[in-house]
Formats: structure tokens, C-alpha cells, sequence
């Protein structure tokens, strides 16, 4: 489940004019061991499998292009992915993560870029 997840979002992702360019200029030709690391990422969060070692705070603080409104779009496009993918508890399990962890990035970002962290958005 973690993995049709996985690609399915970021098959998602890959499509869209928004979000798209951002990660393929981002990940390039390196999209098969990047889905394997988020797929260890989601694992890790949801299954407690300790199989992710990376830092993401610190990848993403390395992209410029990252904005605050680009937080909204990411989480839609997973709720949607989870919705069709997974059980309904299951889904709803996932995006209550995805949306504390993106909150967390966005503040981290904000924080480490000396902005204004966003104000929260309405559920």
C-alpha cells in the first residue's frame, strides 16, 4: 500500500504545473531512488520500520523554490492519492501525518529562511 501510494502521488506530482517543475528539476533522472526513499520514509513513519536515515528538513531546505503555497497543493494531491489507494482509516491515518509533517517543513523553512511562518490554513 505504501508504495502504490508513493509512486501514485508522485506520479501526481510529476504532472502538475506547479509542483512538477520544482521536483524534476530537483530529482532529474534520479526519480527510481527517490521514490525508494520516500517509500522507506512512509514506512518508517507509518510502520515504525526505522528504514529512513535521511534529513528532510535539510533536503528541503536546499531548494529555493519551495513556498509556502506550494504546501497546500502537495497535501491536496496526497489526500486525493491516499483516498483512492488506501482503506478509509488508512488514508485518513496517512494524510493526518502528511499534514503535521508539512506543517513542519513549512515552519522549518520559514524559520530557517528568516520569513514569517505562514499562518495556519483552514482544515
Amino acid at each position: 500500500m505504501i508504495r502504490d501510494l508513493v509512486h501514485g502521488f508522485y506520479g501526481r506530482v510529476r504532472e502538475d504545473r506547479t509542483l512538477g517543475p520544482i521536483f524534476d528539476r530537483v530529482i532529474g533522472d534520479h526519480w527510481d531512488s527517490h521514490l525508494a526513499k520516500l517509500c522507506d520514509f512512509w514506512s518508517s513513519v507509518m510502520l515504525a520500520t526505522g528504514r529512513f536515515q535521511g534529513r528532510p528538513m535539510q533536503a528541503h531546505n536546499r531548494i529555493a523554490d519551495i513556498r509556502p503555497e506550494h504546501f497546500g497543493r502537495w497535501l491536496a494531491l496526497f489526500g486525493e492519492t491516499a483516498r483512492e489507494v488506501c482503506p478509509r482509516e488508512a488514508a485518513a491515518l496517512f494524510v493526518e501525518r502528511a499534514t503535521m509533517i508539512g506543517r513542519s517543513l513549512e515552519l522549518g523553512l520559514a524559520v530557517s529562511r528568516g520569513e514569517l511562518p505562514p499562518l495556519r490554513r483552514p482544515a
